[in-house]
């Protein structure tokens, strides 16, 4: 009696749900434990250029629509295009820039302190996060890539930035 009636009256009260089971599972899997999810690959160490319509060059070769990977070279004398890591076009440079702020900053023991202070914590943080099994936080770095069309010169102006390097290359289109 206690349970059929009792029960009822309580799931029809409007301010009380019943809890639910712990965990909530749909499939028997926990959310995250998917291989998806655990072995999948970490975001890209380069920024990525998003291209809507295809570029071609004088001599025919042809550049697809899609999202590729933009890295500067170690010389900043060519901006590399890649998909999947292997490499499309390679663009020279036209300009390099280095932010000296942002250097003088990083020289400031002031701020030398701060950073030794986040990264104490950082590695707390991450030593924490490996007990539980997750993966460990890393810096954010900025990182961000553009393409706009120049109707004068008729080329393509790629815009690369990454941390305090800013780079310009061209893309010559017939």
């Amino acid at each position: 009696m206690l349970e059929g009636i009792y029960t009822e009256q309580i799931f029809q009260h409007p301010s009380l749900r019943p809890a639910l089971p712990q965990p909530q599972e749909t499939s028997g899997t926990t959310a995250g434990s998917e291989a998806i999810y655990r072995y999948s690959l970490r975001e890209s160490d380069y920024p990525v250029l998003s291209l809507a319509e295809p570029i071609s060059d004088n001599v025919g070769d042809v550049i697809m629509p899609g999202h590729y990977e933009l890295a500067l070279t170690d010389e900043r004398d060519f901006l590399i295009l890649m998909q999947s890591k292997n490499p499309v076009a390679i663009i020279p440079v036209i300009k390099v820039e280095e932010d000296a702020s942002e250097k003088q900053r990083l020289n400031d023991k002031k701020y030398k302190k701060e950073l030794k202070k986040e990264k104490k914590e950082l590695a707390k943080t991450n030593e924490k996060r490996k007990k539980t099994g997750m993966s460990p936080e890393e810096e954010h770095i900025y990182k961000e890539a553009s393409i706009e069309y120049n109707k004068d010169g008729g080329y393509y102006l790629i815009k690369y930035q990454c941390g305090i390097i800013k780079a310009w290359g061209a893309i010559k289109s017939k």
